[in-house]
């Protein structure tokens, strides 16, 4: 014969937590309610996990629910909605938002408050002449920009033409700055930024990165040139690792960008690891013959130019914030030419 035994509350023996059952079939807790820690990993091992399993997350330290298809941040369950750019929504627990070109990013529900966000600007156009490669723009990334129900200016900025700096990209009021332009033979100019450019076969000055100075770092310094007639310019700093320093009769490669794991494959480029790669800086020139011109970095970086004869240096990719190559040339026969740097790139994603 079953039996049962029924109670209004259960007092342990501290007395300081008390569960009280209520006639509506709710629990009251008087005290601490300690969920099941466990990490990402064991919770995807759950077999038959019931719909409404509540844990604690270690690995996001997070509540989280599972719904009956998908675990979701507690937190997050009053969602954010919002509208611009090209969206997208790949059935992965995200919205997304791409911008390519200016535009507003406009929020009608801010859920939990903030949103995850890739900031990139325009790079650095290379230097002109046996030239340094341009800086790439700064890049910017992470999980907390904080929203309300407003409109927010998307701002991407294009790439700088060669020997000028790239302009700034911004959401709302966090900007990523335009990347420095590489030093040429025709002037000793050489200009800081997200990530600065790479100094010329001819004046070695190399340009800071992280100007102005953002935390994390938006970028790195660009090489140094200076190793003068016969010699190679210096890469434009990357976001990831600074431009190369020129080494005769070589130009030095531009400075690594950036890997962002969220990234779909139609933006960005490949890179040595996994993700798509952003703002890589400039490969310096080479003056004179022999020994190769600088290499772009990985995240859009162009190529810079060789000797006499030479092929022509290469673009920042758009939409990457990559430097562009630095002018190659020989000193009194022939003088080279740099190109431009890439356009800027704006990502908003956000858990639905």
């Amino acid at each position: 014969m079953a039996s049962e035994v029924r109670v209004n509350s259960i007092t342990n023996r501290s007395g300081l937590g008390t569960a009280t059952f209520n006639n509506d079939g709710s629990i009251t807790f008087a005290g601490n309610l300690n969920l099941n820690s466990v990490t990402t990993t064991a919770r995807n091992a759950g077999v038959s996990t019931a719909t409404g399993a509540l844990i604690y997350n270690s690995t996001t330290e997070a509540i989280e629910a599972y719904n009956g298809t998908s675990w979701k941040n507690v937190s997050v369950l009053g969602t954010v909605s919002a509208t611009g750019g090209t969206t997208a929504t790949p059935g992965d627990g995200y919205k997304y938002h791409f911008f390519t070109s200016p535009g507003t990013f406009t929020v009608s529900s801010a859920g939990p408050g903030t949103v995850e966000y890739l900031v990139v600007a325009g790079g650095g156009g290379g230097g002109g002449n046996r030239a340094g490669g341009g800086g790439a723009g700064g890049l910017r990334t992470g999980n907390d920009f904080p929203i309300t129900v407003s409109p927010y200016t998307v701002t991407v900025g294009g790439g700088g033409a060669t020997h000028t700096a790239g302009s700034d990209s911004s959401l709302g009021t966090l900007t990523s700055n335009g990347g420095g332009r590489g030093s040429g033979g025709e002037s000793s100019t050489v200009q800081s930024g997200g990530s600065g450019g790479g100094g010329s076969a001819t004046y070695g000055t190399a340009g800071a990165g992280n100007t102005p100075p953002t935390s994390p770092p938006q970028g790195n310094p660009g090489g140094t040139g200076g190793s003068g007639v016969g010699g190679g310019a210096a890469g434009g700093g990357g976001a990831g690792t600074a431009g190369s320093n020129s080494t005769a009769p070589a130009g030095g490669p531009g400075g690594q960008g950036s890997p962002i794991s969220w990234i779909p494959a139609s933006y960005g480029t490949p890179g040595p690891s996994p993700g798509r790669w952003f703002a890589g800086g400039g490969g310096g020139g080479k003056d004179g013959p022999g020994g190769p011109a600088g290499t772009g970095g990985s995240g859009g970086g162009g190529n810079g130019q060789g000797g006499n004869p030479a092929p022509a240096a290469t673009a920042g990719s758009t939409n990457t914030g990559g430097g562009g190559g630095g002018g190659g040339g020989q000193s009194g026969v022939v003088s080279g030419t740099g190109a431009g740097g890439g356009s800027g790139f704006i990502a908003i994603r956000y858990q639905v």
